[in-house]
Order: C-alpha cells, then structure tokens, then sequence
C-alpha cells in the first residue's frame, strides 16, 4: 500500500465504524440535520461545506461539528464518506443515467472499455501483493477453504472454485442462503473463507462472513467500497471497482484479483502445481471431455 502521512487515516479503518454507530454519537437534533444527507448521498457529495449546510439548513460550523462529532477527522474525509455512500447505494437505474451521453453508440462502447480501464488502473494503484501471496499461503495451510457469495457474485464464486479444485485445494462454496448458514456453522480457526460481496453487501454473505469471523475462521473479503460491512467483519480486504457505465455491474478488476490470487496459489507450491498440471496436460490432450473433429 502507498505510503501515508502521519495523520492520515487508512480508509478502511474509517469504516469500522458502523453508520448506526456514527449516528448515535449525535443528540437526536443533529442526526435529523445530517440524515438527508446520509441517506441520498449522490445530493451532497459534491457540495462545499458551505453549500451542504445550506442545503441541509443549517451553517457550516456546525456541519462540521456534526462531521467531527461523528468520528471523521475533517470535512474532507466526511465528503469521501458520502463519496463511498453513493458507490455502495448505486442501483443499475443510476449506473445507466450516470453514463455520458454520447453521439453513438460505438461512442459509448469506447467509453465504457476505458472505464474498464479505468477500473483496472485503480487496483493495479492499490493493491500489495505481498498481501495476495501471504493469502495464498493461508489458503494452503487451511483445514478447509469456504468461498461465500451469492447473486451476481456467485459467477466470480464458480470461477474460483472450480481453478482451486484444480490445484487440489479442500474448497467449497456457498452461493445461497441456505447453504451459507449451514456451511458456516462448522467453521474453526483453521479454516479460511473468502467473501464476495458488491456495494451495499448481500446480507447471506456479510451475516455469514460475520458468524464465520466470531467462530474464528481466517476471514478474507472482496468487494468495491470501504463503506462495505465486508470489510468490519474480514480479517483481509481488497477492493476492486465494479463501477461500469451500464446497468451491469464491471467485474474486470475482480477477475483480475481472483487470478492474481490463483497465480500465488499455485507458485506457492510449484512443484506439487507442476505435478498437478502433467496429468491435467494428459487430460487436456486425450480426455473424454474434448470433442474430436
């Protein structure tokens, strides 16, 4: 992670407080002043703080009293809050009429890949490998790996399982209620689970990632905004944009995560990996799956 100034705060540790629990440092007048604001983020987030307080009828002393009286340390780092709102409460309808208007739709087309880049670019800035292989390791000594999420997620959830089933890994998942609440239930200390979950978080997979957390398991979480409940209840979190300019959601950055974590599993342990791939190089080659011309 990029070096950071004495006072500044990893974003991260900001969200370990809950917004209930910012709230309830408030006198019943002021959480009534500042709930407009938490609650339509994408209003405010912009705003000055002389332009919010207006907006929310009140003066700017007394914003950021609000804003201090609630655990953030400045304005600023209470306008990256309701930055991280937005991106957690955007729905598919807001993704869409967020999108540039564009004279064609090829137009649109090349926007949307350069956000994808864009996307990209903003793991590629963050993100500490040194951490990814450390996970890998993990994952190796695990009694038992638990790959929990559900929705869309669940496609990132198949993809990893069925790569680290191939490197003989003790994995399961759990991409709907039911199974997540019984599958987590037996979780220990020696067990490590992964947890995938956009935006404002699907609630199987964060009250899963939770009790496998208070059981003891090594809880590892992916998802797209420090705002997330994902990241009060994992041990380890990477954050990967899912932003796109569409009403679908951009999973090029976490794919790009997932496989950065497959290439540490396997460099982990070369050569029991190398072993592993020579008898899947002879089913790739002769095996009943293939068809033949």
């Amino acid at each position: 992670m990029p070096n950071r100034g004495k006072n500044e705060r990893h974003p991260i540790a900001v969200s370990q407080i809950s917004q209930t629990e910012r709230l309830a440092r408030l006198s019943p007048r002021r959480r009534e002043i500042i709930r407009p604001a938490l609650e339509d983020p994408r209003q405010f987030v912009l705003l000055s703080v002389r332009d919010l307080a207006k907006k929310l009828g009140t003066d700017p002393a007394t914003t950021v009293r609000i804003a201090r009286a609630m655990e953030f340390e400045s304005y600023k780092e209470f306008q990256m809050y309701l930055h991280q709102l937005s991106v957690a409460r955007a729905t598919s309808l807001e993704t869409m009429r967020s999108a540039p208007a564009e004279s064609s739709t090829t137009s649109l087309l090349q926007a949307s890949l350069d956000h994808e880049l864009k996307n990209l670019r903003a793991l590629y800035n963050v993100l500490d490998l040194k951490r990814v292989a450390a996970v890998a390791k993990r994952i190796w000594k695990a009694r038992r790996v638990l790959l929990l999420g559900g929705d869309v997620a669940a496609s990132l959830i198949t993809y990893l399982e069925y790569h680290l089933r191939i490197l003989g890994l003790p994995v399961s998942s759990a991409t709907m209620p039911g199974m997540a609440v019984h599958t987590v239930r037996s979780l220990g200390k020696n067990d490590v689970v992964i947890a995938i979950s956009f935006r404002r978080g699907l609630r199987m997979t964060v009250e899963g990632l939770d009790q496998a957390r208070r059981q003891g398991a090594y809880c590892v979480g992916i998802t797209d905004t420090y705002v997330s409940p994902i990241t009060r209840f994992a041990n380890e979190v990477y954050l990967a944009s899912v932003d796109s300019l569409s009403f679908s959601a951009s999973y090029a950055a976490p794919m790009a995560l997932l496989n950065l974590l497959l290439v540490a599993c396997a460099e982990d342990r070369h050569l029991h990996t190398l072993e592993i791939m020579k008898k899947v190089d002879e089913e790739q080659r002769r095996g009943f799956r293939w068809y033949e011309a």
